[in-house]
């Protein structure tokens, strides 16, 4: 669902970070989580700039990844939704056998950085070159005038099949335009971890 350049300017968007406990999630989490999410809050598929930041994960044995003291589950939600979200603490959400609670959340305002960075952004067919027009196409619509760089290709798995994804540095970035593209993001399947820009200090996490 495309994200008018109004519409979040007009709601302000915030990060809402809750503590997990559990031990492990399935390497294809990120679908099996969306559809978590959306059973306890259904208005998250009717919010087209709310999206579900990746989960910082450490490598398991087989198919699965493991859960840190420090793994988080952050939301990028509209302050008008925010209180509604907070009722997720105390959850337990159960994904393919794997359980995760959530803690009592915090709240962390979105601030302008030169440069945002976007682990993936989610491509409409998996040719870089159609990558790049698309990239150049959304941000001329949002108004951003800001150089860019195309990183590595990644996939997102989803019921309908595997999504080729882009991650993406846009740097140069003014106050405005900073704030806009972290309140808007980029692309589809937010809810699934793609198109969610975050602050970064140098364009050397392209790479990454």
């Amino acid at each position: 669902m495309a994200v008018n350049k109004d519409d979040a300017a007009l709601n302000g968007m915030v990060d809402l970070i809750f503590p997990l406990r559990g031990r492990n999630l399935p390497a294809d989490y990120p679908q099996l989580l969306r559809d978590a999410l959306t059973d306890e809050l259904p208005w998250l598929s009717d919010e087209p700039a709310a999206g579900v930041h990746p989960i910082k994960l450490a490598h398991g044995s087989g198919d699965q990844f493991l859960l840190s003291g420090r793994s988080r589950l952050v939301l990028r939600v509209p302050l008008v939704r925010l209180e509604g979200a907070r009722g997720l603490a105390g959850r337990t959400l159960r994904l393919a056998g794997r359980e995760i609670v959530l803690g009592e959340p915090h709240v962390r305002e979105l601030f302008p950085h030169a440069a945002l960075y976007a682990y993936a952004v989610a491509a409409r067919n998996s040719e870089e070159t159609d990558f790049v027009d698309m990239v150049s196409g959304a941000l001329s619509e949002l108004g951003i005038r800001a150089p860019w760089i195309c990183g590595r290709r990644g996939a997102c798995q989803t019921r309908a099949g595997s999504t080729t994804t882009f991650s993406l540095m846009v740097h140069n970035l003014s106050n405005t335009d900073s704030l806009r593209l972290q309140e808007l993001g980029l692309g589809e399947l937010r809810l699934l971890g793609c198109g969610i820009f975050v602050p970064h200090k140098t364009t050397a996490a392209v790479g990454d």
